[in-house]
């Protein structure tokens, strides 16, 4: 097991730890005991990465005395749903969870967000504890509280910001994760430097070999300060009545490219690279954020592996699911755009006639 980072999360009333490590999985069940109140748990994980995590994790907390069990969903957002949040209940009623008792999320986003709400809604909240075990859920979706599930006209419009009591984010997970969504991960991290560390930015763009071959230490080092980032923003604004909005950078398009193509098209982080690419365009005719800074973003994306247009995506549909977005108001969508890189303004209402025109020019 290699050092651990802590990165803590303090929001009014709660404070909790991201622990971030390789190896570190097998300390879960020690962990748990200050944590939690009662030995019944309910670990929620995906068929994906049941036998190789939810199972192990769900052995090793009943061999240390909890009463635990396993409950696993199909994997991919389709899982997001009522149905599949309604089977989890029943799930929690037949192991008899009660209000001390505990969920435990082993898994990507899917898994976190889903498991989330599940702990936020049942009798009205129990305790959460959050294991991701793809690096876009231990850099973004298990960190901040956001829960929910999706409905068949948009991503995200229901759920509640509840936070789990620890976050243990095991990189060494990460050496079997498809390089699809390693990729699709880096690009949250992405966002990070673009809206907080242009250092990170500069980072990410002289290592980005060495991340794409699973350097440990270079996967290390950016979940932390992705982390830390996080954790700031969150700290200062729990519920995005402001500026945590600056973390949708790139995902009032991105989330539409996931609702329009039905979430079997492109993984979450492929969406938001092409949602970043939008974003900085548009930055570029909105907020003045300079040609150089557009190109190093959309190279940056590039030399990740990822996509930086949808050329078969018509805006009009497009524009019809981001009025639905729930970042929008009234109907009119809001916009996180780039004055630098390192720099974002949010909330921003831009000219429909700007936007559609922007896209014109990337379906190239």
């Amino acid at each position: 097991m290699s050092a651990t980072t802590t990165v803590p999360v303090k929001v009014p009333g709660h404070t909790y730890d991201i622990v971030i490590g390789e190896g570190i999985l097998p300390t879960l069940p020690e962990r748990l005991g200050p944590l939690v109140p009662s030995r019944r748990i309910l670990v929620v994980s995906d068929d994906n990465v049941a036998g190789a995590y939810g199972r192990p994790v769900t052995d090793a907390l009943t061999s240390a005395g909890y009463e635990a069990a396993l409950a696993s969903i199909p994997a991919g957002e389709s899982s997001k749903s009522g149905d599949q949040l309604f089977t989890l209940y029943d799930k929690a009623l037949d192991h008899g969870l009660d209000r001390k008792s505990t969920i435990v999320a082993v898994g990507g986003g899917v898994v976190g967000d889903l498991a989330g709400y599940l702990a936020a809604s049942y009798l009205r909240g129990i305790h959460l504890i959050q294991v991701p075990t793809t690096l876009l859920a231990m850099v973004d979706s298990s960190v901040g509280g956001k829960t929910g599930i999706n409905l068949p006209r948009g991503k995200n419009l229901v759920g509640a910001f509840y936070q789990p009591r620890l976050v243990l984010a095991d990189t060494g997970v990460l050496t079997t994760l498809p390089d699809r969504e390693l990729r699709a991960g880096l690009a949250e991290v992405i966002k990070y430097g673009v809206i907080r560390d242009p250092d990170l930015f500069a980072l990410l763009e002289a290592s980005m070999p060495s991340l794409l071959d699973r350097d440990n230490a270079w996967i290390n080092r950016i979940v932390s300060r992705s982390c830390e980032i996080k954790a700031e923003v969150v700290a200062a604004d729990e519920k995005e009545s402001g500026l945590r909005s600056i973390l949708n950078f790139g995902h009032t398009l991105g989330h539409a490219v996931e609702a329009v193509t039905g979430y079997t098209t492109y993984l979450h982080g492929e969406a938001i690279a092409v949602g970043m690419a939008f974003a900085a365009r548009l930055s570029g005719a909105t907020t003045g954020l300079s040609g150089k800074d557009i190109t190093r973003l959309e190279s940056l994306i590039e030399k990740t592996g990822l996509p930086v247009r949808a050329p078969d995506l018509s805006w009009e549909d497009l524009a019809t699911v981001m009025k639905r977005d729930k970042k929008s108001v009234a109907g009119i969508p809001k916009f996180v755009l780039a004055e630098t890189i390192g720099r974002v303004r949010f909330g921003i209402d831009v000219d429909p006639g700007v936007a559609a025109d922007v896209w014109a020019g990337m379906a190239g």
